[in-house]
């Protein structure tokens, strides 16, 4: 049986890592589980699982929760308690949200544990310090992204396999053909409908951005020692093909499925094995055509800074990120427009000092830096 911290529960992917547990309870048991505020559904899962650790992030709602909690259950709140979870398990399942996973990474690094990562921010911000430490202790990180997961796969679950490109798929989001005038007017209501994929507000909001695509390209650098010019994306709008990668000899290998992030979460605890995921199967015949449109660099802003913060190196996809996070909030919360995510982020890394992120400490300075010059310009 593999045991499992699960980081960040309450979530699109904590939630669907528990119907995998609950999938195969043979297989897999929580050994804690960490959630950040959302008490109600928090206790609900502990009293489902009974974990032996249990933490709430937010130390004010976990001091309002303590006596909810059921017996057998040690109980810890605040962040320094969330990060003792990762201390449960054989495998740290990091599924927290924004530049927070960062330190469970990090702390699964520390004390040796497999990582299942759903977290794009630890390899967005810190990919050479994690893959630096990944590789010091000799562990396994196993990725969640489906583009990832779709990658490893074609690599026979191998981040060191040779290939001579890799090919990373966009749904395009639901604002691919708009004009810029289109733009201008487009909601939080709007941006929230993706047309494909089913997930929590801030990953659907970088999806509609492309700031996502170009995250998962500054991932795919760090997990497969890739340059940058050995990366390509396409948009495939059915979101058929999870991802490429094209080998040597000129093959190409895909990963193909409807669009579901309960395959890759499987895969991530039961690699190499490969169990029933109560998928529907391809209907090759009724699904028609798959299509391919270009990905234009300069057409998708946040795309485009992504790509060159990634370019740049050293601090600059972290500061990235921290801008972007605060940009997107106040998208959500109606207080910028759309377009304005973009101009928030361009101005945050135009005012960044370039450092080196060879430490936790530097990285969180940097991402503190890029969110107070996101306010800054917002307030402006």
């Amino acid at each position: 049986m593999k045991t499992i911290s699960l980081i960040g529960s309450t979530g699109s992917i904590g939630r669907q890592v528990c119907s995998v547990v609950r999938r195969y309870p043979e297989k897999f048991k929580i050994k804690s589980i960490v959630a950040n505020s959302s008490a109600e559904l928090f206790l609900q899962q502990v009293n489902e699982f009974r974990p032996e650790y249990a933490a709430l992030a937010d130390e004010k709602i976990g001091k309002q929760i303590v006596d909810k909690i059921p017996e057998g259950v040690t109980f810890g709140y605040g962040e320094r308690a969330a990060e003792e979870a990762i201390a449960y398990g054989d495998v740290a399942f990091v599924a927290a949200t924004g530049f927070a996973g960062l330190k469970y990474s990090l702390k699964a690094a520390e004390l040796q544990k497999n990582i299942a990562l759903a977290n794009k921010e630890t390899l967005v911000c810190g990919g050479e310090l994690v893959m630096q430490k990944i590789k010091e202790a000799g562990i396994d990180l196993m990725p969640v992204d489906s583009e990832h997961s779709a990658l490893w796969q074609a690599l026979h679950f191998r981040t060191d396999a040779p290939f001579k490109r890799l090919i990373i798929t966009a749904s395009g989001g639901p604002f691919y053909a708009y004009t810029p005038e289109q733009l201008q007017k487009v909601t939080a209501k709007d941006a929230l409908k993706h047309p494909t994929w089913q997930m929590g507000a801030k990953i659907t909001i970088d999806s509609a951005t492309l700031l996502n695509k170009g995250f998962e390209v500054i991932e795919a650098k760090w997990l497969y020692n890739a340059p940058l010019e050995k990366i390509d994306t396409v948009v495939q709008p059915e979101s058929i093909i999870h991802s490429m990668v094209e080998f040597d000899d000129g093959g190409i290998l895909a990963q193909m499925s409807y669009p579901t992030m309960e395959l890759p979460i499987q895969l991530a605890l039961t690699y190499p094995d490969r169990f029933d995921c109560a998928l529907k199967p391809l209907d090759f015949v009724s699904l028609g055509a798959i299509r391919f449109l270009p990905l234009e660099r300069k057409r998708f802003r946040c795309y485009d800074l992504a790509l060159t913060s990634a370019e740049m190196g050293d601090n600059y996809p972290c500061a990235l990120n921290g801008a972007g996070e605060i940009a997107v909030r106040a998208f959500l919360e109606g207080r910028i427009s759309f377009t304005k995510i973009a101009d928030t982020i361009e101005d945050a890394l135009k005012k960044t000092e370039r450092a080196k992120p060879d430490s936790y400490a530097a990285l969180v300075d940097t991402d503190t830096r890029a969110r107070a010059l996101a306010r800054e310009y917002i307030k402006g």
